[in-house]
Formats: C-alpha cells, sequence, structure tokens
C-alpha cells in the first residue's frame, strides 16, 4: 500500500507540477541479504533509486537509473561516486554527463596512509618520554648515582625531542589535510573571491605533494599507489568549479548585467549565501571557524554594497532564492549515500535481516517521511511542493480496528 501511496501517485503529482530540476547524482551500493543498488540527488536528498540488483555492471546501472529518469521526467546535471568504472562509464557515457570523483574517497586515501603511521610513532614517542622520566626519577632518589642521573636527564631531553617532532608532524599533517578541505570550493576562503579550476588544481597538487615530502621527510612508509591514485583525481575533482561556474554564468545571461552588478553576485551575494550554507556543514572546529570569519567578512561587504541597500526586500529576496538554489548545486562528496547505506546496514544487523518487501518501504519512509531541521522532507524539497502527512495518509486507509474481547462479568449477590 505505501508503495502505490507515495512513489506511484505522489510522484506523479509532484512531476505534473511543472519542468523537473536536473538531479545531482551519487550513486553507489550496499550489501545487505542481496546486493542493493542506491542512487541519490544530493541537493535535496532524494532517493531515486533503491533497488536489488544481481550484479553492478554499467549495464544494469543504465537500465535501472534511465528508467527511473524518463519516469521523472528529468535528466542528470553530474555524477558523484568512487572510481568504478561501471559509474564512470554511467555518467559519461550513459548519462553523458560530468562524472566527479568523492572528494571523501580522496581525502580518505590519504589518511588511510599516513594517519596511522603518524599517530602510532607520535604516541610510541610518548611512551619512551614517560618511561624516561620515570627512570630519572627513580634514579634522582637513589643516594650516590648523580652521572646516572645525568644520562638520565639526557635521555629524557632526547625523548622529548621526539614527542615534539612527531607532534609538529601531526599538526602540520591534519594542516595540509584541512588545506585540501579548504580548498575545493567555488570561493577563495582568504578573500570570497572566485576561483577557477586551474586555481583550485595547483593548490591541490601543492598540498599532495606537501604530504608526501612530510612522508619522507619523516620516513614513513611510502604510499606510492595511494598517493598515484589521489594525484590521478586531482584534475576531476578541480573540474567541478568550473563546471559549477558555468551554470551561474548560463543562469545570468539573460539578464545582461552590468559589470557592477556581476561583481555584486560574484562576489557578495554567492559567497555569501555558499558560506552560509557551509558552516552547519562542517563538523570540525577550525574549518568551521575559518569558514565562519569568511562568512562575517563578506557579510559586512554584501550590507555596505550600494546594490544591496537600494534593492526592494521582496528583489533582493528572490535573489538569495535563486543564490540558494545554486549554491546547493556545488557537492562534491557522496556522504549521504554513504550514510543511508550506514543505515540499512545497521537495521539489517539490529533485526537479523530485513525482509526484502520492507526495502521498498524504507525508501518511501526517507522520501517523504525524513524531516530535515527545517521540517521539510526530501520529496518536498525535491518536487518542490507539499504533500500530505505520510503517517496520516496511511492511517486514514486502515479500517477501525476490533474491539478487545470484554469478559462476561458474574455479579455476586449478597443475601
Amino acid at each position: 500500500m505505501l508503495k502505490g501511496l507515495t512513489i506511484e501517485a505522489w510522484e506523479q503529482d509532484g512531476c505534473a507540477g511543472g519542468a523537473m530540476r536536473e538531479v545531482i547524482g551519487a550513486v553507489d551500493e550496499t550489501f545487505l541479504e542481496r546486493m542493493i543498488l542506491v542512487c541519490m540527488d544530493l541537493a535535496t536528498g532524494y532517493l531515486l533509486l533503491e533497488e536489488a540488483a544481481d550484479d553492478r555492471t554499467y549495464s544494469t546501472w543504465k537500465a535501472l537509473v534511465e528508467e527511473r529518469l524518463t519516469g521523472l521526467g528529468t535528466g542528470v546535471l553530474y555524477v558523484v561516486s568512487d572510481r568504478a568504472k561501471a559509474l564512470i562509464q554511467l555518467a559519461e557515457q550513459g548519462l553523458e554527463c560530468l562524472s566527479m570523483p568523492d572528494f571523501f574517497h580522496g581525502a580518505h586515501e590519504i589518511v588511510k596512509s599516513y594517519s596511522l603511521a603518524i599517530g602510532q610513532r607520535w604516541r610510541h614517542a610518548q611512551q619512551a618520554l614517560t618511561k624516561a622520566r620515570e627512570a630519572l626519577a627513580r634514579r634522582q632518589e637513589a643516594r650516590g648515582a648523580e652521572p646516572a642521573s645525568c644520562e638520565a636527564r639526557a635521555l629524557v631531553q632526547v625523548r622529548q625531542a621526539e614527542v615534539t617532532r612527531w607532534e609538529e608532524a601531526h599538526h602540520s599533517y591534519r594542516g595540509h589535510l584541512e588545506s585540501l578541505s579548504l580548498t575545493l570550493h567555488p570561493f577563495r576562503l582568504s578573500d570570497s573571491t572566485p576561483q577557477t579550476s586551474a586555481q583550485v588544481e595547483r593548490q591541490f597538487t601543492a598540498t599532495v605533494e606537501a604530504i608526501e615530502a612530510l612522508a619522507r621527510d619523516h620516513q614513513l612508509p611510502a604510499r606510492h599507489d595511494a598517493m598515484t591514485k589521489v594525484r590521478k583525481q586531482v584534475p576531476a575533482l578541480a573540474a567541478l568549479v568550473d563546471f559549477w561556474w558555468h551554470g551561474v554564468h548560463q543562469d545570468l545571461e539573460p539578464f545582461l548585467l552590468s559589470s557592477k552588478w556581476q561583481q555584486w553576485v560574484h562576489e557578495g551575494l554567492l559567497p555569501l549565501v555558499y558560506w552560509a550554507h557551509q558552516v552547519p556543514r562542517t563538523r570540525c572546529r577550525r574549518r568551521k571557524a575559518k569558514i565562519q570569519e569568511a562568512l562575517e567578512a563578506v557579510r559586512t561587504a554584501f550590507a555596505r554594497h550600494p546594490i544591496t541597500q537600494r534593492l526592494a526586500p521582496r528583489v533582493l529576496a528572490e535573489w538569495q532564492a535563486w543564490a540558494t538554489e545554486r549554491v546547493k548545486a556545488f557537492q562534491r562528496a557522496s556522504s549521504a549515500v554513504e550514510g543511508r547505506n550506514g543505515f540499512l546496514s545497521q537495521l539489517h544487523h539490529n533485526q537479523r535481516g530485513l525482509p526484502k518487501r520492507r526495502y521498498k518501504v524504507w525508501t518511501v519512509l526517507h522520501n517523504f517521511d525524513c524531516r530535515a531541521a527545517d521540517g521539510t522532507t526530501p520529496a518536498t524539497r525535491f518536487f518542490r511542493r507539499e504533500f500530505p502527512d505520510l503517517f496520516e495518509t496511511v492511517l486514514s486507509y486502515v479500517d477501525a480496528l476490533p474491539r478487545p474481547r470484554q469478559r462476561h462479568q458474574i455479579m455476586m449477590l449478597s443475601g
């Protein structure tokens, strides 16, 4: 019943509302009792596809995704995925769109390569320092052991230098990872001015080379395969920036904006909305603080701009609504799909398996009953319209439940 109420009837109503938004697809697979192929629109969180399949070849992906897109009457703007050959082929040949590497997977390759090694050496250095300090304390308590005490002090100094060395290496390494994350944006963090794919690629390459140099200087195990894999993804990662700006220019081209208006949009409106969108999505305190600082700077400049001050509130709200839609079109990771797969795996584990008929139910619940902080569901955001409450709708199809059996009461008469 749920499938008929939502996926069929409600999706048809949503499609009838007008032109459909282009999908920014994230594709991946998860494994329960059967393999499940998952496709989600990253901008809205709407699950387009969650189907059991026997294989994950290009032909299977293409058939399932194209069937859904045809039914919804929409297309795909670009696809974010890992570097599986079938998924790259799906984007570039099947859907004829940009294939965007998942930034999370690229960063994770670096983390897997060096984080554990640096952390272990730092921890071992701290343990060695603790032992040296304890040995020095024991020698100082012993009488007549002054020469030995000097040796122990020297050993403590050596161990302290090792701790400092690995602590600095750890902070430098974390700084490089932070730089990677803060680079892949359509605006420079320092001044919120637009940047190009070429600029992003240069910064990315320099940071990756700095991580490799750090590893060599500290004699860490070489991870040539992992770092080569990361370097190969850098141009495709950076390409998203120019692709996004191309969409902005396409939207603005019919308006024939003057240079002053273009400057207001490119260096004021868009970075303001973009950084405001990124702040709540950033968990790391240091990165959040830097983005918040950039946001406050551009907010002040935007408020003082002559165009901002003379625009009517309604017109300004329309510009901000357009900027919000454009900002949501910049998606660099498929973390939402990874989270969805983890959620299904946890359900499957806790309940020791899910009935196959329940897979569709979970999809419907996610699309039409999973609410964000603003109260909207993925279906509301995807179709840009409200839907009836899912629980109330299902409840309206449930007949009155039979009343519980009433026991016969025996009346005790007193004589």
